[in-house]
């Protein structure tokens, strides 16, 4: 279901002659001392700035918003992978509006209908997050409908499959094992495997009016048997008291092929109630993953574009990358990028053993001198 890279690196440097000269440095950087990483440029708009002040307030909301966003996104992935499971059939690619979702990644294009650039950039994030938060919502509701009938089915799975103790027992059970008339029943005996001699030899005596040698053995599991006996219809309540004292457990059952009918008609009902919603819910989170992931992509591209200024200062004048390092390469890309970065801080912005504390797909931004952010596509 995933990608070959599940792991993207959202990166921006400052600009010092052109963008176009420092992503072939970039380039040139990466072939020559980590050429199994691949590089992207990304485009994003000229998004509306605003004031550096409304700009430090949205930063913190951002954060949140994606920790928001990147969970639902990975929520809906979960449930996909889960239905599959149940119906043994993979899509193989999950996809953003019908591409990859890793070529979605890296050739990203702004969605202008849908987010307008001229919008104020709290908008964006607004309408991004209710957005989210109502197919959060559906993807609740739904999952909690398909639930129940699973739960339902569930249950009856496990009368129709448990021990003889409690199990349902109707389709164990003949016309022709039960005996019902003016005077005499028939009842059903669950029985310890192991005390099936003591059953034999004492079941005529638990009461008065058993008929003899009336007990026939109907059905055995792993640790049960169940036992037919016939008696007067009088003594069936003074014979259960006295089963019991045994440690036979005497079943309440009622022979009604019209109501075994019914609970056949009812599983396959659920049978195929499951399926059509289970089918529905899968199209469902589908098409939901690409709307949600869109939407973080969007949320990513505004957050990059934010931290940048905040980073970089006005005008905006920086390089936006997308990058997916393998692990053995990612300090020599590292590398590479601060000394891109052309600052003379960047001991102040290195964090100790290249540990990020905060970011975009994990909720944390990590403290490089130029500003980064990662993907996760699997958590």
């Amino acid at each position: 279901m995933m990608a070959a890279t599940s792991r993207y690196c959202l990166v921006s440097l400052p600009v010092q002659n052109s963008a176009t000269s420092t992503w072939h440095l970039l380039q040139d950087g990466i072939f020559k001392s980590a050429f199994d990483t691949s590089t992207y440029r990304l485009n994003i708009p000229d998004l509306r700035v605003g004031t550096l002040d409304s700009l430090l307030a949205l930063s913190d909301d951002l954060n949140k918003a994606n920790s928001f966003v990147e969970a639902v996104t990975h929520k809906i992935r979960r449930q996909i992978e889960e239905l599959e499971k149940a119906s043994g059939v993979e899509s193989g690619v999950l996809t953003v509006h019908g591409v990859p979702v890793d070529s979605y990644i890296t050739r990203f294009t702004w969605d202008e209908a849908k987010y307008p650039v001229m919008s104020p950039l709290r908008e964006l994030v607004d309408a991004i997050h209710d957005g989210v938060g109502k197919l959060e919502d559906a993807l609740k509701v739904r999952v909690a409908e398909y639930n129940n009938v699973k739960s339902q089915l569930n249950a009856i799975n496990r009368k129709q499959s448990g021990s003889m103790a409690v199990r349902d027992l109707s389709n164990l059970v003949r016309a022709e094992d039960i005996i019902s008339s003016e005077h005499l029943t028939t009842l059903l005996a669950v029985v310890s495997k192991y005390s099936q001699k003591d059953w034999l030899s004492s079941y005529e005596t638990l009461s008065t009016f058993v008929v003899p040698r009336s007990s026939k053995k109907l059905q055995e599991d792993n640790e049960y048997a169940l036992y037919s006996v016939t008696l007067f219809k009088k003594v069936a309540d003074s014979f259960r008291v006295s089963a019991r004292e045994k440690g036979f457990q005497v079943r309440d059952f009622e022979y009604d092929p019209e109501a075994q009918e019914r609970r056949r008609e009812d599983l396959e009902r659920l049978i195929s109630d499951q399926e059509t919603m289970r089918g529905g819910l899968q199209q469902w989170c589908y098409a939901s993953y690409g709307e949600v992931f869109s939407s973080w992509m969007h949320l990513c591209a505004i957050r990059l574009f934010t931290e940048s200024i905040l980073r970089y200062g006005l005008p905006p004048s920086f390089l936006a990358a997308v990058l997916a390092p393998s692990s053995k390469s990612e300090k020599k890309v590292r590398s590479i990028l601060e000394r891109l970065s052309g600052g003379s801080n960047n001991s102040f912005w290195k964090a100790e053993d290249d540990v990020g504390i905060a970011g975009l797909a994990g909720g944390e931004t990590e403290v490089y001198p130029y500003v980064s952010f990662t993907i996760n596509l699997a958590t």
